[in-house]
């Protein structure tokens, strides 16, 4: 599995994850999503991913 692929995993799982929270938990969950959506934003404009990072460091390719 490639990076690009491991980080929509991630982000999409984040925001699966977020929104289940926002239902059962608290409302205030939801800026989760709004932080999934910026960060995935900001890296579309800066090349620089979080994300991609910790999975270079758990052995993706």
């Amino acid at each position: 599995m490639t990076i690009e692929n491991g980080v929509r995993i991630v982000a999409g799982s984040m925001v699966l994850l977020s929104l289940l929270l926002t239902v059962f938990v608290h409302p205030n969950f939801i800026w989760l999503t709004v932080f999934v959506g910026v960060n995935l934003i900001q890296s579309a404009f800066t090349g620089i991913c979080p994300a991609a990072y910790f999975l270079k460091k758990l052995g993706f390719k």
